[in-house]
């Protein structure tokens, strides 16, 4: 039951992208021709280049299908979501794949002819809980509804940590899945001598990575802190600036780098000495893994999912305690051999999470499915 063509669909926006082109180069490397349909939003130029490269190097074609249809999270989205789903199902007729591998919910219950693989990166009811403390208010009952559908009738459900399929159980009623950890490519992540700054990366606008309680705390900590992402995060505008990190001096803390290319943000990984994400929701957390890798000194939000990825490899802190954040990162500061400790215990931990071993297990699901369809 080889399978050897898959059509897996990918948004553009967050970390589901950089999984999913992760997995599309693993997945050649083993012979297997992937079909990526994008969604969310029409790809940069900088991810379109990073696709193309990969497609170059890998052993079995990766194509990729652009769209830029809105997302069932999204605002009014449903008339756009019936209109992709119209249009994977029309990818599918024409590429015949042995598996579909879904990075979204809403189209799992579409008409269907091959097995399908959904995958429970993130929701936005587990994220509101999460984040607001309190259930999704009455606007997003459609939302759950076609969530719990889609999720229903997927053939196998997948989650990327055990706290986020405990999540899909208990706000869609997902009665079984299967774990399979996020992978990072060992290649791409390095350390490098590291300098005294603290670095956290993704979506700045996203409560859910409390970044604004790196920025209560910049002008406290001695070290400079830098974010890297998108959108504004607190109540001030943090400064733009074009250096490399060397940590302070070049203005006040916190200070914004933007959005960089993949191989910029390796560069600000491989030198921060510390990595600090006091996030109240982060189901896997890709940009974690990364600077795990990287060498860095890991100060994360004490949630069930990070605890459960990296255990005694990093400090713990309660989200909304700025003070415990304060206490954590100085402690690094102040502690060179603590923060060698830590960082070696997270490089070491970060190392079982290789982009192999996540493509085998996605293969063995994938002869799973293929196996049940052959029986059913």
């Amino acid at each position: 039951m080889l399978v050897k063509r898959v059509l897996m669909t990918a948004d553009t926006i967050g970390g589901v992208w950089t999984y999913a082109l992760e997995l599309a180069q693993e997945l050649g490397k083993q012979g297997v021709e992937v079909a990526l349909a994008t969604m969310g939003a029409p790809l940069t130029p900088q991810q379109r280049q990073v696709s193309q490269q990969i497609g170059a190097q890998s052993l079995a074609p990766i194509q990729v299908f652009e769209s830029s249809f809105k997302l069932e999270w999204m605002e009014e989205p449903w008339e756009d979501v019936i209109k992709a789903g119209e249009w994977l199902l029309e990818l599918e007729a024409r590429l015949q794949p042995d598996v579909v591998h879904l990075n979204g919910y809403a189209h799992g219950g579409l008409a269907w002819r091959s097995p399908i693989l959904m995958v429970g990166h993130s929701c936005v009811l587990s994220w509101w809980e999460a984040v607001k403390g309190e259930p999704a208010p009455a606007s997003w009952e459609r939302y759950r509804q076609e969530v719990r559908r889609g999720l229903q009738a997927a053939d196998l459900v997948v989650a990327p940590s055990a706290a986020m399929l405990a999540a899909l159980k208990k706000h869609y009623g997902v009665t079984q899945g299967r774990v399979v950890p996020n992978g990072g490519d060992r290649d791409r992540f390095y350390p490098l001598e590291k300098k005294p700054f603290i670095l956290t990366a993704g979506r700045l606008w996203d409560q859910a990575k409390n970044v604004a309680a790196l920025e209560a705390i910049a002008s406290e900590v001695s070290w400079c802190i830098y974010l890297v992402g998108e959108g504004k995060y607190g109540s001030n505008e943090p400064q733009r600036h074009r250096g490399h990190g060397e940590g302070g001096g070049e203005g006040d803390s916190p200070v914004f780098l933007g959005r960089l290319s993949p191989e910029e943000l390796a560069g600000w990984y491989a030198k921060a000495a510390i990595y600090a994400l006091p996030a109240r929701y982060e189901p896997f957390g890709l940009s974690v893994l990364e600077a795990a890798l990287s060498g860095c000194a890991l100060v994360l939000g004490d949630i069930p999912s990070l605890r459960e990825i990296w255990g005694e490899a990093a400090l713990f802190v309660p989200p909304d305690d700025r003070e415990a954040l304060f206490s954590a990162i100085d402690s690094l500061m102040g502690d060179s051999s603590l923060r060698t400790s830590l960082a070696k215990s997270a490089r070491t931990r970060a190392l079982e999470f290789t982009p192999e071993r996540m493509v085998l297990s996605y293969l063995d699901a994938y002869q799973d499915l293929r196996r049940l369809k052959c029986k059913g």
